[in-house]
């Protein structure tokens, strides 16, 4: 906010007085002792004076300008700035162009070690920026040969593994017996130990996988189990230490032990488990079992009828109309006729000629 001297270069005119100026964007004069915006040189009412895209005042005044028009921060950035492939946020400042995509400096990192590359370069490898040691890695694997995790060489021959990483096995000496180990060692809590130490150690079997179960072990079906590798026969879910049933040799979850030896109830389709409710020739949980009309509880000792196979209580039966009801009434002494009549012929002695 200026006050402009008269003899003034104001919107790039020699303007001798006040009363001759005029706003750059409504081109209407200014009153006397109207406050005018002066920036670079132009003058401007003070409504006038905002951000090109969203009509609104510059907050603190602050703006951005290009191509002569000027924008808040916020439009400017969604207009002009570049957006971190990384982060998604806009970049002020310097910017890394590479892979297609611009980024912050701290953000353009290997994708396998995470350090930056924007001061040491980056090779490209499978559409992944990665520095100059992961990509001779990546490198040496993609020829089916390892890389030692302690030399950096490539393994040519047989490796080991220890905390998840590959070494040539003569870098490590057996934590018992103290010789230098091959590829077949094994590694027991963060120790590793030759064959034939690890073999004198009783290091159960695992009956899914054939190899030693080191860590947490499960035993059932008179076998031991690596804690992933014991799961359910059907849907082969790990149990994870929870509850199983056996059958026939076999290990089942509740839900598919209960749907092939047991009880599924009629309505929520899930395992009974506990007291189980049998009427109308299916099987309900006890909370499950209510009116299919009114969703009202029902036990077994309450009185209830039946309405094309489902359970229907007193006060909703007495709501049919009376031919409905007669109909219901006859189909089931029908029904009951005929059991009965079944039950008498098995139970007749059975005739030899």
């Amino acid at each position: 906010m200026v006050n402009l001297m008269e003899g003034g270069a104001v919107n790039g005119d020699f303007v001798p007085g006040i009363e001759n100026l005029t706003c750059v964007r409504c081109n209407e004069h200014f009153d006397l002792h109207e406050q005018i915006v002066n920036s670079s040189g132009q003058v401007w009412h003070g409504e006038c004076f905002v951000c090109a895209q969203c009509l609104e005042p510059f907050p603190d005044g602050i703006y951005f300008e290009f191509e002569g028009r000027k924008y808040c921060e916020h439009d400017f950035h969604v207009l002009y700035a570049p957006c971190c492939g990384k982060c998604n946020e806009f970049i002020v400042g310097r910017v890394i162009k590479a892979m297609n995509a611009s980024w912050h400096p701290e953000c353009f990192t290997c994708e396998l070690c995470h350090i930056p590359l924007a001061d040491i370069g980056f090779l490209r490898n499978a559409g992944r920026a990665l520095c100059r040691d992961c990509n001779e890695q990546e490198k040496a694997a993609g020829t089916g040969r390892y890389v030692c995790h302690r030399c950096n060489a490539l393994i040519e021959e047989g490796h080991i593994k220890y905390h998840g990483d590959s070494y040539h096995p003569y870098h490590f000496k057996c934590r018992n017996c103290k010789e230098e180990l091959t590829s077949d060692a094994r590694e027991i809590g963060g120790e590793l130990y030759c064959l034939r130490c690890h073999d004198t150690m009783g290091i159960p079997i695992c009956g899914a996988c054939h190899k030693p179960v080191e860590e947490r072990v499960i035993t059932a079906l008179g076998k031991n189990w690596h804690v992933e590798h014991f799961v359910c026969v059907v849907c082969e879910k790990p149990f994870l230490g929870g509850r199983h049933y056996e059958k026939k040799g076999l290990a089942y979850c509740e839900q598919h032990y209960h749907q092939l030896y047991g009880n599924m109830c009629f309505k929520c389709g899930k395992a009974c488990g506990g007291e189980v409710f049998q009427a109308l020739n299916k099987s309900w949980c006890i909370k499950c079992f209510a009116c299919h009309f009114c969703d009202k509880k029902m036990d077994h000792k309450t009185k209830f009828y039946e309405f094309d196979m489902k359970p229907t209580c007193k006060r909703c039966y007495d709501r049919f109309p009376t031919e409905l009801k007669k109909r219901i009434s006859e189909s089931l002494k029908e029904r009951d006729a005929e059991q009965m009549r079944q039950e008498k012929r098995s139970m007749s002695p059975s005739r030899h000629a």
